[in-house]
């Protein structure tokens, strides 16, 4: 029996990978994809991935796009506020959906949190990606047609000269010795243009990188008409 699935959505290569996976399976359908955005940035959280792109990425994959706008400043209990409203919402627009997935690779001590929360709510958890080598993924990605940019890089981690550079071998080879070939360790986040999940690709156009936190280069994507 096919089980729905809600798809956490940040607009990166991990997520649209995700989606890629579960669309291989005939019985995790995923209804809906969930951004959580920060209100005033208008933006994915984090990624800093436009609105307009994640509408649009929705659009190409074929799928509504549900949002849960957080506050700029946002702990831990805010948060989960918002996530149990997204969360409510989505199973009175999808009903029978109570798992969530998500597009988290290594880090055991995120995926335990995302248990503890999300069972705490009465769904439960999908991790189709998890625990695969990040070194081979990424190859996989690439060469089955996935296009993605690199959107924000932690310049503690990585050289802000990397924000905006396509994903690519040739950007693989050239990343730091120690630095997770998907950036599970928050070294970059991607935006995703193209790939087998989507339909159609993404006309998007490079914008201007800026600094922020004096920490985090993010490299502003949008959606050309």
């Amino acid at each position: 029996m096919a089980t729905p699935v809600l798809l956490s959505w940040s607009g990166g290569k991990d997520a649209a990978w995700a989606l890629h996976e579960l669309q291989q399976r005939d019985d995790t359908p995923v209804v809906a994809l969930l951004s959580t955005l920060t209100e005033g940035y208008q933006r994915s959280s984090m990624q800093g991935v436009r609105h307009e792109v994640l509408l649009a990425q929705a659009d190409a994959a074929g799928l509504p796009l549900l949002e849960a706008w957080i506050p700029q400043a946002c702990d831990n209990t805010v948060y989960m506020q918002v996530m149990t409203e997204a969360l409510q919402q989505a199973q009175t627009r999808f009903p029978g959906v109570a798992t969530i997935a998500f597009g988290d690779l290594l880090l055991e001590d995120i995926r335990q949190w995302r248990e503890q929360q999300y069972t705490g709510l009465g769904w439960q958890t999908l991790f189709p990606l998890f625990g695969r080598d990040t070194k081979v993924l990424a190859g996989q990605m690439i060469d089955q047609g996935l296009e993605a940019q690199l959107c924000c890089v932690d310049t503690r981690q990585l050289d802000a000269t990397f924000a905006g550079h396509t994903y690519s071998h040739f950007l693989l080879d050239a990343l730091p010795a120690g630095v997770d070939a998907c950036g599970e360790n928050g070294e970059f986040h991607t935006c995703v243009s193209a790939g087998p999940m989507f339909r159609t690709p993404l006309q998007l156009q490079q914008g201007d990188t800026v600094l922020r936190d004096a920490r985090y280069a993010y490299t502003d994507f949008s959606v050309t008409s």
